[in-house]
C-alpha cells in the first residue's frame, strides 16, 4: 500500500527520523491557515507548497512551488489543488491532486550549505537481508546516478536477525563525507529510518533528498514509503491511511473479493487461478500477438461467487474484446469454477464478448459438461497455446 508523503512523513516522525514540520490542506483556505500555524512554530516566513499523489517526480510537473508569502499560498494552492498533475511516473493521464502538504522551508537564508543525499531501505531479494542505499548525489534521479557514476552509490546490508549496528551508521554517515555534529545526526537519522522500516512492516521507505543544512542538521526533506500489505493485519492505524482515490476504482472492486487484479493497457481479459499461471497465461497471449488487459488471480478457494464478481470486472473494462479463462484445478475444482462461468453469464446476461475458457486438473470433465450443458457461447480448449490462439483469432 502506498502512503502519501504527508502519511509517510507523520510515521517516520514516530521513529525518530527529524522531518521537516508540516501539515495537509484540501482548499487554499486551509492552505492560508495551515502557514499561519508554521509561521508562528517554526518562525520562517516561506513554505514549500507540494502536491499530494501518489507519484513521484511532482515538482517536474508542477506540483512543488516555493511560497514566500501568504499570497502566493493562496496562488499555489489554488493552482495545484484540483489540477491533473502529469509527471514521468503517472503516464500521460495524470492524477487529480486533491490536498496538499505545507512544509517549512528548510532551505532558508543563510543555508548556502545545503548538501542533498539520496537514501533508501528495501529488501536484496538476492541475499535476504534488508538493504540501506545510500549516495551524496541526492536530489536527482538515482537511477540516472547508478548509470552515469555506480562508484557513488553505497549499500549497507543489514541482518534481519540482529538488525542495524552502531558501526554500520557510522560507516554510512563516513561515506557520505559527513563529520562533527552533521556525522552525529546521520548516525541518528541512519537508525531512526532502519527502525521505521521494519516497525511499519515497509517493502520500501525512500527519502530523496535527504537534507543536510548549513547548520549540520539532517532532514528528511521528502519522502515514501511503500507498505507491505501481507503486513497491515498488525497495523490498523496505517490501514486507515489508505486513500482510494489514488488506487483504481476496479482494482479496489476487486479487493473488496479477494481477488487480486491489476488492469493493464490491452484488449484480452484473464482470469486464472495462481500467479505464476497467470504471468505464464499473459506471456503467451502477447506470443500469440494479442495484449493482456488484466492480471486476475482467483486464488486458491475460489467459489462461484468470487469467479462471478472477476467476471464482472473484467467486463467492466470497455478495452476488453475477449476473456481467456485458465484454470488449473489443484486446490480450486474446475467444476466450482465452471459453475462460477454459468452464474456470472445468466446472472450478467448477454455477455458481449467471446469467452475461451481452458480447464485442466481436479474435476476438469465434470467443468466442461457442466459449461456444455449449459449451452453458453463459449470457445473449449485443452492447450494453452491453442486457448491463446482462439483469443487472438476472435477479437
Amino acid at each position: 500500500m502506498n502512503l502519501h508523503e504527508y502519511q509517510a512523513k507523520e510515521l517516520l516522525a514516530k521513529f525518530g527520523v527529524a522531518v521537516p514540520e508540516g501539515m495537509v490542506a484540501f482548499t487554499p483556505d486551509e492552505a492560508v491557515e495551515v502557514a499561519k500555524k508554521l509561521r508562528d512554530s517554526t518562525g520562517r516566513k516561506s513554505w514549500v507548497v507540494k502536491a499530494q499523489i501518489h507519484a513521484g517526480g511532482r515538482g517536474k510537473g508542477g506540483g512543488v512551488k516555493l511560497a514566500n508569502s501568504l499570497d502566493e499560498v493562496v496562488e499555489h494552492a489554488s493552482r495545484i489543488i484540483g489540477m491533473q498533475l502529469i509527471t514521468p511516473q503517472t503516464g500521460p493521464e495524470g492524477k487529480k491532486v486533491r490536498k496538499v502538504l505545507l512544509s517549512e522551508d528548510i532551505y532558508y537564508p543563510g543555508n548556502s550549505a545545503t548538501e542533498e543525499i539520496y537514501m533508501s531501505v528495501l529488501l536484496n531479494r538476492q541475499s535476504g537481508r534488508n538493504m540501506i542505499m545510500y549516495s551524496p548525489d541526492g536530489g536527482m534521479d538515482i537511477e540516472k546516478v547508478a548509470e552515469e557514476s555506480p562508484e557513488r552509490i553505497f549499500t549497507e546490508e543489514v541482518d534481519p536477525g540482529i538488525g542495524l549496528q552502531p558501526f554500520q551508521c557510522r560507516k554510512i554517515a563516513f561515506n557520505l563525507g559527513l563529520s562533527g555534529k552533521a556525522f552525529k545526526s546521520m548516525v541518528k537519522f541512519a537508525g531512526a529510518l532502519y527502525n521505521a522500516y521494519t516497525g511499519t512492516d515497509a517493502s520500501l521507505i525512500e527519502i530523496n533528498p535527504v537534507v543536510k543544512t548549513s547548520d549540520d542538521k539532517i532532514y528528511a526533506a521528502d519522502a515514501k514509503i511503500v507498505i507491505d500489505n501481507n503486513g497491515l493485519i498488525r497495523h490498523p492505524e496505517i490501514m486507515a491511511m489508505r486513500d482510494l482515490d489514488e488506487e483504481d476504482p476496479m482494482e479496489v472492486e476487486a479487493s473488496k473479493f479477494d481477488l487480486s487484479y491489476i488492469r493493464l493497457s490491452g484488449n484480452v481479459g484473464c482470469m486464472v487461478n495462481g500467479a505464476g499461471l497467470a504471468m505464464a497465461t499473459m506471456d503467451i497471449i502477447k506470443l500469440s500477438g494479442g495484449e493482456p488487459a488484466n492480471f486476475l488471480d482467483v486464488g486458491g478457494s475460489a467459489d462461484s461467487k468470487r469467479v462471478e464478481e472477476a467476471f464482472r470486472i473484467i467486463l467492466k473494462d470497455p478495452n476488453v474484446k475477449a476473456i481467456l479463462v485458465n484454470i488449473f484445478g489443484g486446490i480450486v475444482r474446475c467444476d466450482s469454477v465452471a459453475q462460477g462461468i454459468v452464474d456470472a453469464y445468466r446472472n450478467i446476461g448477454e455477455v458481449s464478448v467471446p469467452i475461451i475458457v481452458r480447464l485442466q486438473g481436479t474435476n476438469a470433465e465434470e467443468g466442461k459438461k457442466l459449461i456444455d450443458d449449459a449451452g453458453l457461447k463459449v470457445y473449449s480448449a485443452i492447450q494453452l497455446k491453442e486457448a491463446a490462439e482462439l483469443v487472438t483469432q476472435v477479437i
